[in-house]
């Protein structure tokens, strides 16, 4: 067992315990800005859906009711610009970081391939190669890699941490790029929904792919556009071949949606309504955070989208994160993704309104 675990690198949220313990020694409490979990309620109709579909005493399948297909295409029909989409091309999940953590092994990949992410990335795509053996690469263009030996790309965009959109014209680019090489390209777009100053397009967009799914295969989530981070709602879409054996080698592995949490997910992608109220609440927290950190000395970077504010005081990660927690604000350090990243803090604003008032005030 220790094998496997020794492969993986430090659990990076065990090293902010001590600051969370002075922030939270502040006189107001703490205000946790770092993790970005949802604290909104879930919508009522998601509920409403859970409850009625509680009595679901046999098992669930992997690929999900026709309801919970029909729901999936739909969406990315209609929200993706994907309009050849259809049930072969979908895959529910259970919540997006089981897929990142296991989709290279899932993949059949190993010692000799590499997996190629962001140099500034959320750490579970350096996790997932890691657990199969394979290399894990960097990158700052992808086509500026070696194709050699590279059998997995992600894209993230909006990215976590930076929030940096890649534009339409460098999505085609990269598409071609990528098929030009055999390469398998997974974007991770589940923040596409939380575009502020630029509107993210997916990659499976009729203008990006071409109406062809081909070697290219969208991550989305449901845990920030819906609230329902506790529910584990997610799914893929894309090449209809890479997600058929995808779906053979995850019902080997009982990798089931529960039954309640699909009819949750029809439910949540047949609503528009409540996505924009939750945006609305996000735009505002947004906007006063962004205001007080630069009022208070801080330079924001990128932040176009996605729920998190990057930014920088010039000086070394620790260093902000230390004086942060002075003030009862706890954030996330840069270098938890990337040592690109080790002059930045990530700074969420998941927190409650009041909360991030709290923030500002301490900010003033």
């Amino acid at each position: 067992m220790a094998a496997v675990s020794d492969r993986l690198p430090a659990f990076p949220w065990d090293k902010l315990e001590p600051y969370k313990a002075t922030a939270a020694a502040h006189a107001d409490g703490i205000v946790d800005l770092s993790v970005g979990t949802p604290v909104d309620p879930v919508p009522q109709l998601i509920q409403r859906a859970l409850v009625e579909a509680a009595d679901s005493p046999g098992y669930p399948t992997v690929w999900g009711t026709v309801a919970l297909r029909d729901a999936i295409t739909g969406w990315v029909r209609g929200r993706l610009g994907a309009s050849a989409a259809g049930h072969r091309n979908v895959l529910p999940v259970v919540g997006s970081k089981e897929l990142v953590a296991w989709l290279p092994t899932q993949l059949g990949l190993g010692a000799g391939d590499k997996v190629a992410y962001p140099r500034l990335a959320y750490p579970t795509y350096e996790v997932g190669a890691r657990l199969c053996g394979a290399e894990a690469v960097v990158y700052d263009d992808p086509t500026e890699l070696d194709p050699a030996g590279v059998k997995l790309l992600w894209l993230n965009s909006p990215s976590n941490p930076t929030g940096k959109v890649i534009p339409k014209e460098d999505l085609i680019r990269i598409v071609a790029w990528a098929r030009e090489h055999g390469i398998l390209l997974f974007s991770d777009e589940c923040y596409l929904e939380l575009g502020w100053e630029a509107e993210p397009v997916s990659v499976l967009h009729d203008d990006v792919c071409g109406g062809s799914y081909e070697g290219i295969v969208a991550v989305h989530s449901l845990s920030k556009r819906s609230n329902l981070a506790g529910y584990r709602a997610a799914f893929v879409a894309g090449d209809a071949d890479v997600l058929g054996e995808l779906l053979e080698i995850r019902k080997h592995g009982g990798m089931m949606t529960p039954a309640p949490v699909q009819a949750a997910t029809v439910a949540a992608l047949g609503d528009d309504a409540h996505v924009e109220e939750q945006r609305v609440r996000y735009a505002a927290r947004r906007t006063a955070l962004r205001t007080a950190l630069e009022a208070h000395g801080f330079r924001v970077e990128h932040s176009e989208a996605s729920l998190y504010l990057w930014v920088t005081r010039d000086e070394p990660c620790w260093d902000t994160v230390g004086h942060l927690a002075g003030l009862g604000i706890l954030v996330a350090p840069g270098d938890f993704y990337g040592e690109a990243g080790a002059r930045f803090v990530r700074v969420a604003f998941t927190a409650t309104d009041e909360r991030v008032e709290a923030a500002v005030k301490r900010l003033g």
